[in-house]
């Protein structure tokens, strides 16, 4: 094909945007551009298993890399199936450009066959930017905004191309009315703080003698300023579950992360403090911040209408966080020694052996904290982490702590099981050097995770450094909905809703040309990660993990919440004696581990 069609300026583009990849599944509707892909042979088309994966793999790809990711899709099922992952990146807060197939525009309206309103599905997921293109020499306009848009809002944008345009012949743009000509460019704002405001949140710190920091996503690029804030007025650091790979978990007053899932460290820090300095944080756990009025508070957001939005704040500081912080400590009195820097430390301490104790806590047959403490001993420096939804994800908070450098990525407020291994994938096509680690439970990848491992069996030969290491806690259970029955409803496990097949994860494993292993004794499990971490390919380890390890919130609130549990265990009679066993053994643990500070 001589001529030059629409579809080839849209891949023309695309690398005008530095895009590397695309990830997607094919389809008739986004053909023509795909044929365009191949006559290009750049960017690379990552063909996938299922869309939903796709949008996965391109939010892991903006999270890992801080760029944009892109996700493909034809019109109808294909574009239904990208939503999910789409709201994991508007929720989360980072940039991807869906770019849809759709129906010729002759027969938009007819009810023609896989003819969906895409503007009105994604009205929601996009509404910062989403746009039918309905001429050719929109393409190039629409494609820069998208981009632009997406970068700017860190949300999804979503461009839909029917499939008459992409075949029409690539338009001329000449300078006259009705035509813009667009730049692929965009250069990111700088927020600065105002001095005022700075001020104004210096005096507010001085006064308080108890300070806490919970940090999110918004430092990451502030680790050296949080710590010398920290180190300089001794203020316990807590974080979100986002903000935890921007903090070092080793320092002395790293408190941890808070919330449902976090640790009775933070939790102590965040209920005593008595002035709370909130970084780039929007975390919705809003029952684990400092009850209203105990704490006075300063904020810390590039967004402004973030601001307030968790806790009421007396001071906000609308600007990046480096900035902020390198004009805030200046202004803060040092205080290196107090009382309060010595109960934070002491928490830290009690709390880091806790997880010890409870890592070695004997489970039937394998308890899944110790899986994760294992692996905090062997995790690679230069390593990528994915965490799945569940269960696993409280023993990724509770357990591992990352070194400098070493990113972790999940769907953190979205909360959506199966983005492990896309996330890990895509983690891995963007650094094929580093070693990746997924951490999933067995929910999760029979979602989504188990179907993306063909995925990996076609890629992985032609990666620099072969490893990924996917850990499955197989419990055949959905532990943490079970646990939450128990927790917020009173209620007993409900067998129908809650036991999964048992899986043969290593054995499958196995028969698509990946190494595996099933440990069922605990003491093999850092051999396991040994042996995982020095392969020559792809290796999962298959964990039979007990699903009666409660999934205790941190005190006070795992002791408010204890009753309720055991009122839904009662009702499961002889069933539920090991796990009332195991959750009296956690309360008997935590119980007056703080009362003398």
């Amino acid at each position: 094909m001589s001529e030059r069609l629409v579809a080839d300026v849209i891949v023309d583009r695309l690398k005008a945007w530095n895009v590397q990849r695309v990830f997607g599944y094919s389809g008739d509707g986004i053909n023509t551009v795909l044929g365009a892909m191949r006559r290009s042979g750049d960017p690379e088309f990552i063909q996938v298993r299922h869309e939903e994966n796709a949008a996965f793999m391109a939010v892991g790809h903006a999270k890992y890399t801080g760029g944009v990711g892109v996700v493909m899709s034809t019109q109808g099922p294909g574009a239904i199936h990208l939503l999910n992952g789409l709201y994991d990146a508007r929720l989360d807060g980072v940039p991807v450009v869906a770019i849809v197939g759709q129906q010729s525009r002759s027969v938009l309206g007819s009810s023609y066959m896989q003819e969906v309103d895409l503007m009105n599905l994604t009205r929601d997921v996009a509404s910062a930017f989403r746009q039918q293109v309905n001429s050719p020499e929109q393409v190039p306009l629409v494609l820069d905004r998208a981009f632009k848009k997406a970068l700017a809002t860190g949300t999804p944008a979503v461009v839909i191309i029917p499939h008459d345009v992409q075949q029409a012949p690539a338009p001329e743009l000449e300078q006259e009315h009705g035509i813009l000509n667009t730049a692929p460019v965009f250069r990111p704002a700088r927020t600065q703080p105002g001095e005022a405001d700075v001020q104004a949140a210096a005096d507010l710190i001085n006064s308080g003698q108890k300070v806490a920091l919970l940090v999110g996503q918004g430092a990451r690029h502030a680790r050296a300023q949080v710590h010398a804030l920290a180190e300089k007025i001794g203020a316990g650091i807590t974080t979100s579950l986002l903000g935890k790979p921007y903090v070092d978990e080793t320092a002395p007053l790293a408190a941890g992360t808070m919330g449902h899932l976090g640790t009775a460290s933070a939790g102590y820090v965040l209920d005593n403090c008595d002035t709370l300095l909130i970084i780039g944080s929007n975390d919705p756990w809003t029952e684990f911040y400092p009850t209203p009025g105990s704490a006075r508070a300063v904020q810390i957001d590039r967004d402004a209408s973030a601001i307030g939005n968790r806790y009421p704040v007396e001071v906000g500081i609308t600007s990046d966080a480096g900035p902020a912080l390198d004009a805030l400590i200046p202004l803060l009195e040092a205080k290196p020694d107090t009382p309060w820097r010595g109960k934070v430390e002491a928490s830290v301490r009690r709390w880091h052996e806790l997880a010890r104790v409870r890592a070695m806590t004997d489970a039937d047959p394998v308890n899944p904290e110790r899986v994760v403490w294992e692996l905090n001993k062997r995790l690679p420096d230069n390593a990528q982490v994915a965490v799945d939804v569940g269960s696993s994800v409280y023993w990724y908070a509770r357990q591992l702590q990352l070194p400098e450098g070493v990113p972790a990525h999940l769907s953190s407020t979205l909360a959506s099981m199966g983005c492990s291994v896309p996330y890990g994938l895509a983690a891995k096509l963007a650094a094929p050097d580093r070693p990746v680690v997924a951490l999933s439970g067995d929910g999760a990848m029979q979602m989504a995770g188990v179907s993306e491992l063909i995925t990996l069996s076609r890629l992985w030969q032609q990666w620099e450094d072969p490893r990924f290491v996917l850990c499955v806690l197989n419990n055949r259970e959905l532990a943490e909905v079970t646990w939450e029955q128990r927790e917020m409803e009173g209620d007993p496990r409900f067998e129908d809703s809650q036991s999964l097949p048992d899986f043969k994860y290593a054995e499958y494993a196995k028969l698509l040309g990946l190494e595996s292993i099933r440990v069922e004794d605990p003491e093999l499990l850092g051999e396991a990660w040994d042996v995982a971490l020095a392969a020559k390919r792809p290796f999962l380890i298959e964990v039979v993990t007990d699903p009666a390890v409660p999934l205790l919130p941190p005190f006070p609130a795992g002791a408010a919440q204890a009753q309720t549990m055991k009122d839904g265990l009662a009702q499961e009679g002889a069933a539920g004696e090991h796990s009332r066993r195991l959750l009296d053994t956690y309360l008997a643990q935590e119980e007056g581990l703080y009362d003398d500070l």
